[in-house]
């Protein structure tokens, strides 16, 4: 290695680029983000493997009305040469009937249509594949279910980890430009 390839590596892996790196894309852990009026911080950075397909997901931490901290997932998705970004928070599986988690277990198969907060909601996709925490590792075997509305601009999603394990998620479908002001914590 010659002293130019050492300055030429090391001003590659250090350069920071305010107007390339802070966008929603490149988000890292320990970043801000405002969104809809409130600043969050990246607590978190996920992949998930569908068939070498990837699905990245980030982790913001905000705090609700009554100052109770909060954690909503920012997932970005590409289609074709399209980004798709959802935002969703975790909710109790209460909210739907107990039966579809029977029906999942006895038929390894939801129903095309769920009932939540009196809404209708449509199978849209099924997807089996691998969570990986911080985008490390071999990954842990999931199976998604994604429903939406008839306006499809809203979503729940039933994810199942191993045989009785499942989590229940909300969302809807968010721009890019509705998160401004991405700042990182630190430019070292």
């Amino acid at each position: 290695m010659s002293l130019s390839d050492f300055f030429k590596k090391k001003t590659e892996k250090e350069e920071f680029d305010p107007i390339k790196d802070l966008v929603l894309s490149k988000l890292k852990v320990g970043y801000l983000v405002d969104y809809d009026g409130k600043t969050l911080e990246v607590c978190a950075y996920n992949i998930y493997d569908w068939d070498n397909e990837f699905t990245e997901e980030w982790e913001l931490k905000g705090s609700d009305a009554k100052g109770q901290d909060n954690i909503i997932s920012l997932v970005m998705e590409k289609y074709d040469s399209q980004l798709i970004w959802l935002l969703s928070s975790k909710v109790a599986l209460s909210n739907i009937d107990r039966s579809i988690l029977e029906i999942i277990k006895r038929d390894e198969d939801p129903p095309t249509e769920i009932t939540y907060k009196t809404k209708k909601y449509f199978l849209a996709q099924t997807s089996a594949g691998y969570f990986l925490k911080d985008g490390k590792g071999d990954g842990v075997e999931l199976i998604t279910w994604d429903y939406e509305d008839e306006e499809e601009e809203n979503f729940i999603t039933l994810k199942q980890w191993g045989e009785d394990e499942f989590e229940l998620y909300e969302g809807k479908f968010v721009k890019e430009y509705e998160f401004t002001n991405i700042l990182p914590r630190n430019i070292n």
